[in-house]
């Protein structure tokens, strides 16, 4: 009875062991070919549960998910300048032909990775040195990423992968280039100031020179025309002053005569020493005269 149980018990595990032999599971990011004694039988591109030979089959997986290819250091390249540039790139793949990848880098990830960043650093060496560093910088940027992805699509489908992007991250000058370049870019935008501001001074002098002469201009036409004007007056001032002092001879000496005490005795300390008699003192020994009265004897 024992014998019988452990006989039934040993069948149990035999077929346990042949059935986990025999059995495998493909994940649905995964691809997978089954093997027959080193040979490629069959790819199991979809999810699920599968059947294989024990013994004489092995089973090996694929990832079937983007994977990425991103250099941890930039690579230097070369301008037509002959300048040198340091370039971060990166590239989104995947495994499209799972058969085809095994029989071209014998399935190995490593050796898809190295096969692809070759291609990318050749034709990154190709196009950039076929352009200067401002248009590798700036102007063509997006054209020199769809160069090289056009290229790296060719060269991985006869590896059997896809490309899915291809991006520059980062486009610089080394640190030693970017100082000098730094260095130079600032020397001439001080010249191109000092340049600036030297015309602005020029074009200030000029302005204050037309300035000033417009000032002297206007201040001397105002003034010719002050004078002009100030000769009118007095012009038309002494033929009033003739014509009153025409009309009565008499009036025009006495005016005279106050216009002259006015001027002479303007201050208290002003002294005259004069003969009492003389001219000066007419219109002080008789009033009356200014009225048309002979002067007192």
């Amino acid at each position: 009875m024992k014998s019988g149980m452990g006989a039934v018990l040993g069948v149990l595990v035999v077929a346990a062991v042949v059935g986990s032999l025999s059995l495998f599971t493909v994940d649905q990011r995964e691809s997978a070919i089954v093997f027959q004694l080193g040979e490629i039988r069959h790819v199991v591109s979809e999810p699920g549960l599968r059947f294989k030979f024990p013994l004489i089959q092995n089973v090996r997986y694929f990832d079937r998910r983007i994977l990425t290819l991103d250099t941890p250091d930039a690579e230097r390249f070369i301008t037509s300048e002959k300048k040198n540039v340091l370039v971060d790139s990166f590239v989104m793949w995947r495994i499209d032909d799972v058969k085809q990848y095994y029989v071209s880098v014998r399935g190995d990830e490593a050796l898809a990775v190295t096969r692809l960043n070759q291609t990318v650093n050749s034709t990154l060496r190709e196009e950039f040195g076929k352009r200067t560093v401002q248009e590798v910088i700036s102007g063509e940027r997006d054209k020199i990423m769809t160069v090289v992805r056009e290229k790296l699509e060719d060269d991985a489908k006869r590896i059997g992968v896809q490309i899915v992007d291809v991006r520059l991250k980062r486009v610089e000058l080394p640190s030693e280039v970017s100082e000098a370049v730094y260095r130079r870019m600032e020397a001439e935008r001080r010249a191109v100031a000092a340049e600036l501001r030297s015309q602005g001074y020029s074009d200030a002098e000029k302005i204050r020179a037309e300035a000033d002469k417009d000032r002297e201009v206007i201040i001397a036409e105002a003034y010719r025309d002050a004078q002009r004007v100030k000769g009118e007056g007095d012009a038309r001032a002494a033929a009033v002053y003739a014509r009153a002092f025409g009309e009565n001879p008499e009036f025009y000496a006495f005016y005279r005569s106050l216009e002259t005490y006015r001027a002479s005795f303007r201050n208290r300390a002003d002294v005259l020493v004069l003969d009492p008699g003389s001219e000066l003192f007419r219109y002080f020994r008789n009033p009356g005269a200014a009225r048309g009265t002979p002067p007192a004897k």
